[in-house]
């Protein structure tokens, strides 16, 4: 299944001093947002008064702290500059310290005035598209057994060592998760076998839905307006305890965030979900707590900025200072393969993500899995990181029961999992992104193409294939026991 939809991500605002103007960098669908409408809505990212340091700590908490003291430090200071002309434009704005960003929606003429000001790095807009579904369907509920995609990663191997994921919490941010699914409820972190707390696990961006996650209190709940986001976590975490063995994970701790409304996500919203996981909150999006950020975020979806944009920046700070701070971001490599120059959509194609392609159950790459080079951003860099099981993959349905879906959205979930067995084997590793992403390539089993794509041999390793190869649980946990702790790890 797909999940990749078109979100348009206007592109970068040229601005003269003698006014609003093209000079080629601004897509269709902007210009026809600015022309047309009344209003728009921008997300914008504002210049960053102080550069973020990276920190010496080695405690994963507390330097979690000293990377989000820093970036609020930045937006405080962008705001301080901006308050006092906002609420004369618009009450409809909101600030994300995360990367020093602002969503708004405002008067169109106003806003080719606003982007004028000196504070703005970038602009771009905010308008959600419906989302591209690409997807084969398989009701599956019928077989009670350990996956054949688990079985390929080597995980139960892993498990008959003690490993599961143990102390251990991973996130993602989706359509929303059904947390009352069998075979995931016992895992989430607000369920406690009695009575289900949803402070600090859960968050929705989504400030209008379609479809409102609420309880019988009228309290936030954890829901999902679409599946999509169930059967991902499923395939992390996922174990009913009766013999559904569908999660790589099965004893990890799982919270979440909606970040799509019924397939629909803005770069703002995508943010909204990053900054929460950073410093998760309550309900009343207050109180935040740092020691209940999770390890590991799976991201199975992508911004499609196909309509014109030619800025793919739009979310890289995001991913950067996430990853900087300690998280490890697994992304989808997206389903517009098999040609070369695929994986084209934030945020597979950035640096800091490790980019997950697709495989089937012959161990063979999947025809819709998108390869690389990464040419939209200039960077050429050899994508997808890695691959793993994709192809007719069953995990949770949102109904209950269970679903064969395909996709990379698939296949990004299994990574997540083995990070997880990885610090549940080597607890100093929790905080390490680097050393994590560093192991699960290097212990992957080395897959060759007879594609050359962007002047890289299919037959070399790593190609814009399969990347450094297929995802293998029971050597990436072998490995990473023997790490004990490294001073300068951002050598990785």
């Amino acid at each position: 299944m797909q999940i990749l939809k078109t979100i348009n991500l206007a592109c970068l605002l040229i601005i003269s001093q003698s006014g609003f103007t093209n000079n080629g960098k601004i897509s269709k669908q902007l210009e026809r947002e600015l022309n047309n409408n009344e209003s728009v809505e921008l997300y914008i990212l504002l210049k960053n008064k102080y550069k973020v340091q990276q920190t010496s700590s080695k405690d994963r908490i507390s330097h979690l702290k000293n990377i989000i003291l820093q970036l609020k430090a930045n937006s405080q200071a962008s705001k301080d500059k901006l308050n006092s002309l906002l609420p004369s434009l618009t009450k409809d704005y909101e600030f994300y310290w995360v990367n020093n960003s602002l969503r708004i929606k405002m008067d169109s003429q106003q806003a080719r005035d606003f982007i004028l000001s000196d504070s703005i790095l970038k602009a771009y807009s905010n308008t959600a598209q419906r989302l591209k579904v690409i997807t084969e369907k398989t009701q599956a509920n019928a077989i009670h057994a350990t996956g054949w995609n688990i079985n390929m990663i080597n995980a139960p191997q892993v498990w008959n060592q003690g490993i599961k994921g143990q102390n251990v919490v991973i996130a993602g941010q989706d359509t929303g998760y059904q947390w009352q699914h069998e075979s995931i409820k016992n895992k989430y972190a607000g369920w406690n076998g009695i009575i289900v707390d949803h402070n600090y696990h859960w968050h929705d961006a989504i400030n209008n839905p379609i479809i409102d996650c609420l309880d019988a209190q009228s309290n936030p709940e954890s829901c999902d307006d679409h599946g999509h986001g169930t059967h991902t976590m499923g395939t992390m975490i996922g174990d009913d305890g009766q013999g559904n063995q569908i999660g790589v994970a099965p004893d990890a701790k799982w919270i979440g965030c909606r970040n799509m409304d019924r397939g629909s996500g803005t770069p703002a919203t995508y943010t909204e979900c990053f900054q929460f996981f950073l410093e998760p909150t309550d309900l009343n999006d207050s109180n935040p707590d740092v020691s209940k950020a999770p390890h590991i975020i799976n991201n199975s979806w992508g911004c499609d900025f196909s309509e014109g944009c030619i800025q793919p920046d739009a979310l890289e700070s995001v991913v950067n200072n996430v990853v900087a701070a300690g998280i490890l971001v697994v992304a989808s490599a997206g389903n517009s393969g098999p040609g070369c120059n695929s994986i084209n959509t934030p945020i597979a194609i950035y640096n800091k993500s490790l980019t997950i392609g697709s495989t089937t159950s012959s161990d063979t790459i999947s025809s819709f899995s998108s390869q690389g080079a990464i040419t939209v951003d200039g960077s050429n860099r050899i994508k997808p990181d890695l691959v793993a099981p994709g192809s007719s993959v069953r995990s949770a349905d949102v109904n209950g029961g269970y679903v064969s879906f395909s996709g990379t959205s698939m296949a990004a979930p299994h990574v997540a999992g083995v990070a997880a067995l990885m610090i549940s084997a080597n607890p100093a590793m929790a905080g390490k992104p680097k050393i994590l992403k560093h192991i699960l390539l290097r212990s992957s089993i080395a897959k060759t193409s007879q594609q050359t794509c962007s002047g890289i041999l299919g037959s070399q390793r790593p190609n814009n294939t399969y990347g450094w190869g297929r995802l293998d649980a029971l050597a990436a946990v072998n490995q990473i026991k023997d790490i004990i702790f490294f001073d300068n790890y951002e050598d990785f």
